[in-house]
């Protein structure tokens, strides 16, 4: 017995309690349920598990150049700076809250399956790292609100929740996303999708006469922001060396270089090329981050949609949001760009008033955020509201996803002042929600928590029926207008070629 008891507890406390082992037994168990060759449920596991430890790896590079920024923030403008990045605060998580987080991931993937087999919510959410992000955002929040050692409590509720937003939240934009690809094979499960949304309804109120961003010939020296790697150490370079000039005028230079010790500066130009060469060092450590990420996708997306399609067949996958990327690319350009400037006029709002006023963290611009959360948002826009669209709908969104991560910070606890938080507007509302009832009191958070996903459930099982299902498609106003245009294009080069060939008739032979 003795013995036996040995082996629970070696399995319980040194397996399934390392993150990295228990997402790597979870791939291995989901290619084996497909019938995979032995090989590759080997390999398919070693490589999750594998994954996790790479993004722990990047994790500590980032928190290392975040540290000397956060300083340099803070000596320059007396706020505290935050960088919303949903990789670096979910592997600064991990170390505490990862087991909790793999068994929310599980316990909802089964819960989803379930809820898309016999209710109208036919959604099968497939973005593996956003699964990962939304348990890691619901543990720790949860486990602030109702005290860790409720950890059974914490990953029933937190599957509950959890398992909610991957069914509503899809649903909430399958109207707009019809329009974006002109059927409705696929949904988007990307938890920014009140942006998404949002940006789509103000596309329908601003741009009904708005033509297409895609008639747009966008320059292609910008080209290079779509690689994300690149797009986000350039921001960080030019934050790092913004904050790092403002230092230098108003900082001492002893404390000014306190900052940077570890590089030994000794005059102003060391001191700058200190600062720059921490910006690269936070680009290296994103891009372990997201290597790792792609690592732990690349086995759990194909084992839990392959048994995805054996459970509940005619489901719609919902995807990664660049799954829409193609159907503008210049409205995702446009989008990006207009986010970031709602980004940047959120930021001087909270940098002129709300951070001296009420102690709202400054909120950084995230460049990962605002490239895909802005570039999609731009696309839902331009669906339904042309270039206006994409514009309004986008910049609304920058403003949305500064906003929202200072709210959530509020109900993290000690990871609130971590120089990070989630970027995406699903994960800081739906934080922000349950972070507050879960601090109204241990019985009164249950039930709270309870009932908000009861809330939701509802809602979107209602917006399924009376709206999705019935066939309703936003922005009629707008999708006229187009098809108008395009008839008035094709009959202008219908005349043109007419014009051309009967130019070329009355020309007399050689």
């Amino acid at each position: 017995m003795n013995v036996l008891v040995t082996i629970l507890n070696f399995i319980s406390q040194e397996i399934l309690n390392v993150p990295a082992y228990l997402i790597g037994i979870i791939a291995a168990i989901g290619l084996a349920a497909l019938k995979k060759p032995a090989g590759q449920v080997i390999s398919g596991g070693l490589k999750a598990a594998l994954g996790y430890l790479i993004l722990g790896a990047g994790a500590n590079v980032v928190t290392a150049a975040l540290d000397p920024f956060g300083q340099l923030v803070f000596h320059a403008t007396g706020a505290h700076g935050v960088v919303p990045t949903n990789e670096v605060i979910t592997a600064q998580a991990a170390a505490q809250f990862g087991a909790t987080s793999a068994y929310i991931i599980v316990l909802s993937f089964v819960l989803m399956l379930l809820v898309a087999r016999f209710t109208p919510l036919k959604y099968i959410f497939l973005t593996g790292h956003h699964m990962v992000f939304m348990s890691m955002m619901l543990a720790l929040v949860l486990s602030v609100g109702l005290g860790a050692k409720h950890q059974l409590l914490i990953v029933i509720i937190g599957s509950l929740l959890m398992t909610v937003a991957m069914v509503a939240m899809p649903s909430f934009t399958q109207p707009f996303t019809n329009r974006v690809t002109g059927n409705d094979q696929i949904s988007v499960g990307h938890f920014n999708s009140l942006g998404y949304a949002l940006s789509g309804a103000l596309g329908c109120v601003v741009g009904k006469k708005s033509r297409s961003t895609e008639d747009i010939n966008f320059p292609k020296g910008l080209s290079f922001l779509r690689d994300s790697m690149v797009s986000t150490t350039v921001l960080m370079v030019v934050l790092y060396l913004v904050f790092a000039i403002w230092g230098a005028i108003v900082v001492p230079r002893d404390q000014l270089f306190a900052i940077f010790s570890s590089q030994a500066p000794t005059d102003y130009g060391g001191y700058i090329m200190a600062a720059f060469a921490e910006a690269l060092q936070f680009g290296i450590g994103v891009s372990i981050i997201l290597y790792g990420v792609r690592i732990i996708l690349g086995e759990l997306v194909p084992a839990f949609q392959g048994i995805a399609k054996k459970v509940v067949p005619g489901a719609k996958p919902a995807l990664d949001i660049p799954i829409v990327f193609p159907y503008g690319p210049n409205a995702s350009l446009i989008g990006f760009l207009a986010s970031f400037a709602g980004g940047l006029v959120a930021l001087g709002i909270i940098a002129v008033w709300l951070g001296p006023a009420w102690g709202v963290a400054l909120i950084l611009p995230g460049m990962v955020p605002h490239f895909f959360d802005g570039g999609g948002a731009g696309i839902f826009g331009n669906a339904t509201g042309g270039r206006i669209g994409a514009i309004v709908g986008a910049f609304v969104n920058g403003i949305l996803i500064t906003f929202l991560p200072a709210a959530l910070m509020g109900v993290m606890g000690s990871y609130g002042v971590a120089n990070s938080t989630f970027g995406d507007a699903d994960f800081c509302w739906y934080g922000t929600i349950v972070g507050h009832v879960v601090q109204l009191g241990f019985t009164p958070g249950v039930i709270g928590s309870i009932i908000v996903a009861a809330v939701l459930f509802a809602a979107a099982w209602i917006w399924q029926v009376r709206v999705v299902d019935t066939g309703w498609l936003p922005a009629k106003a707008h999708a006229a207008f187009i098809d108008e245009v395009k008839r008035e294009e094709k009959e202008a080069a219908r005349a043109a070629r007419a014009a051309k060939k009967a130019a070329s008739d009355d020309q007399p032979a050689a």
